[in-house]
């Protein structure tokens, strides 16, 4: 990641994220109107976005459940002595786990899981069980979807 953190996002910029925040497939045309550019001009700020590091890619919010996925976890991680790189791996390597931070604290990861059972959500803990204990909790609903802080 190669994010410049010591110059500021300028006005325009800033317009630039927020649209494609709230919609990734703006077209360039709709993109420069919401940002007072010409196409070109938009087309240069996010490219130098871009080089920047500050936009890292466009993607799609997908509903887990219309893929098959009506269950979701947070699990907490802490590795037995000696294991932290093995339950690294393995967390990596468990694709029901679609995000997992390495934090500070008494745990080493915190991971999010898409589940399509219960028994999904055993079979994926006895295998990190044998590795590092787990704390888990059912995700009954999200209050706040991932998003941006105010972008300053």
């Amino acid at each position: 990641m190669n994010v410049n953190f010591i110059q500021p996002l300028d006005l325009i910029d800033r317009k630039i994220v927020e649209a494609l925040v709230g919609d990734a497939r703006l077209p360039l045309k709709e993109l420069a109107a919401r940002a007072g550019l010409s196409s070109p001009a938009c087309s240069e700020r996010l490219r130098r976005l871009e080089e920047r590091g500050v936009l890292t890619g466009y993607g799609a919010d997908v509903e887990l459940e219309a893929l098959g996925y009506p269950l979701q976890a947070i699990v907490r991680v802490r590795p037995l002595p000696g294991m932290l790189h093995v339950v690294e791996k393995l967390i990596q390597e468990t694709p029901e786990i679609t995000e997992a931070d390495k934090v500070t604290g008494d745990d080493c990861f915190i991971c999010r899981m898409a589940l399509r059972s219960m028994t999904d959500l055993d079979r994926i803990l006895d295998r990190i069980a044998e590795r590092a204990q787990t704390n888990t909790a059912m995700i009954k609903s999200t209050t706040v979807k991932r998003r941006l802080p105010p972008v300053v």
